[in-house]
């Protein structure tokens, strides 16, 4: 990847990436959509930036007194570093994102390079939330899981990974990570452009199929048409072709550049005109038929 980064930039291209934004409530399935969706995009290039990466490092005093420590409130995380980091991988630069010890509740010495693609997916649970970030995104999905579901799957992984007992699981998930998605996660679900129920087990395939297949679909479209959903383009034809032959070459005296010139333009205000909203209207003709035709609408 860091070749074809490398090329790339020799050449100047500097498309800007699809960033896609993935949140949910704790252990809802985040991870595992993200995973899947990278994995559909192989061949489009695809990174994954964690939010939890970003969490501070905690005091000596906080270290003191963990079980007082909200790490699900947003303030948890570093977000002026997701920002920066962010914006790198948009302008298609390299970056340097903290190493975080989950076990330790603090960031490494060292950090690691992150490299630009042509995807990038960002997942956490305040990725939503915050607007600063959802101004970076492309496409906001949010990941719905039982409460249940993901309190089991919770304490089944705190347990094993980070090797904590189910009390304090527990205990922590009543006193902060509830209130936390009640508070700050599940409002964000209102910004989703797309809501994924994940299932216990079987996930759900046809949705990340479909929204893969989307993202494909956007890589192939021009860079404006990423940013504005509504912006349309007018299809190639011949006859466009060859009023711009005109209009670009050095040799067409101005004459004939105003010309083809303002029937360009005119084309443009047909196709605008196109895309207003009309409404069905019947009129009689001169020989007493009735034509179904359209109007403006008047809304």
């Amino acid at each position: 990847m860091e070749g074809a980064h490398r090329r790339n930039a020799r050449r100047g291209h500097r498309v800007e990436p699809f960033i896609i934004g993935v949140a949910g409530g704790a252990a809802s399935g985040k991870t595992m959509v993200c995973q899947l969706i990278t994995q559909r995009l192989q061949e489009q290039g695809a990174v994954i930036v964690a939010q939890d990466w970003f969490y501070r490092d905690l005091t000596e005093a906080q270290l003191a007194s963990l079980a007082e420590c909200d790490f699900d409130c947003p303030d948890a995380v570093d977000e002026p570093l997701l920002l920066r980091c962010l914006d790198a991988l948009k302008a298609r630069e390299p970056c340097q994102v903290p190493v975080y010890d989950a076990a330790e509740h603090r960031r490494a010495q060292s950090t690691r390079r992150l490299l630009p693609a042509d995807v990038v997916v960002l997942e956490g649970l305040h990725v939503l939330h915050s607007e600063a970030v959802r101004a970076r995104l492309h496409m906001k999905i949010f990941v719905d899981a039982d409460d249940d579901v993901r309190l089991a799957r919770r304490v089944k992984r705190d347990v094993s990974e980070l090797g904590r007992d189910v009390a304090t699981v527990i205990r922590q998930y009543t006193r902060f990570v509830k209130p936390a998605f009640e508070s700050y996660v599940a409002p964000s679900r209102r910004h989703a452009d797309v809501v994924i129920p994940w299932h216990s087990g079987s996930g759900n395939a046809v949705a990340i199929d479909l929204i893969a297949e989307h993202i494909r679909l956007k890589l192939q479209q021009h860079d404006l048409r990423r940013l504005y959903a509504n912006l349309q383009i007018i299809p190639s034809s011949f006859q466009i072709r060859g009023m711009h032959t005109i209009i670009r070459d050095a040799n067409t005296s101005t004459a004939d550049f105003a010309f083809y010139a303002d029937r360009l333009l005119r084309l443009v205000v047909e196709a605008g005109l196109g895309c207003l909203p009309f409404e069905d209207k019947f009129v009689f003709t001169p020989t007493g038929r009735v034509y179904a035709g359209v109007e403006f609408a008047k809304r």
